[in-house]
């Protein structure tokens, strides 16, 4: 049975309309949220990678694969691997004019991207998220805001279970007359503001809105603020975590899964 990854299906769909930017956007986007597996040249010690470089026709290239048994198969065997976020990947890459191969060996989304296309990547993950203090005056439903950054945040932020009650998003108009919008994470645990920000800040860049602009905000959901959002707000409800509850202990041979020791 022929698997088709969520990355071949990006890739499909930027192949059948090339000039769609939304598309591209897109299929950047599950490159860099996606675990790649990396081929080394050799296992790596500690934290020092060392990939395998091939010097193509068009300059060096690493290669990366977003399943291990296409990565078996390209290699003829076992073969020294990083399962890496393709965003850890697209930085590691940066300024260094090397290109990523992508899936070769006949998968439907086997592709080079020259370092170019790398370079831009990064940057667009470490897009500057700026501080800034406004205080705002009134909450409105949000108007105007393309689907492609509504399914971009929901995307986002199911990956987020656990690391906030809920989010809101809604319209603002700050004192002084600033309109804008702004995403609400509520109750948010304090040491993933950073990355609830970033996540917030890629479904922007994302979503293809030339100029586009949205502040994000952390309250309790009992604060003042909190309570006038939440009247108008696009709720985004996270998904709940499952913690496993340890196995109760069996006496040994009644698990039929589990066969007795042999002494």
């Amino acid at each position: 049975m022929t698997i088709v990854t969520l990355l071949d299906a990006a890739h499909a769909a930027v192949s059948a309309d090339p000039d769609n930017e939304t598309l591209r956007l897109r299929f950047y986007e599950r490159l860099a949220d996606g675990e790649m597996f990396l081929l080394l040249a050799k296992e790596a010690v500690g934290e020092t990678l060392d990939p395998q470089v091939f010097e193509l026709e068009m300059g060096p290239y690493v290669l990366v694969f977003d399943r291990e048994e296409r990565l078996s198969a390209f290699t003829g065997g076992i073969a020294p691997y990083a399962a890496l976020p393709g965003r850890v990947i697209a930085g590691l890459l940066k300024g260094q004019g090397i290109g990523l191969g992508v899936n070769l060996g006949g998968a439907p989304s086997e592709m080079l991207l020259p370092p170019e296309a790398m370079d831009w990547l990064a940057m667009a993950l470490d897009e500057a998220l700026e501080e800034v203090e406004a205080r705002p005056e009134s909450f409105h439903k949000p108007l105007g805001l393309p689907d492609a950054l509504l399914a971009g945040l929901d995307a986002k932020l199911a990956r987020a279970g656990g690391l906030a009650s809920s989010v809101l998003l809604a319209g603002v108009t700050y004192h002084g007359g600033r309109r804008g919008h702004m995403l609400a994470f509520l109750d948010a645990d304090a040491g993933a503001h950073a990355a609830l920000a970033r996540a917030a800040s890629e479904a922007l860049v994302f979503s293809g809105i030339d100029a586009g602009e949205m502040d994000v905000a952390f309250l309790a959901s009992a604060d003042p603020s909190a309570v006038a959002i939440a009247r108008v707000a696009l709720r985004f409800d996270l998904p709940a975590v499952v913690v496993a509850e340890p196995a109760a202990p069996t006496a040994p041979g009644m698990d039929p899964k589990r066969p007795p020791r042999l002494v």
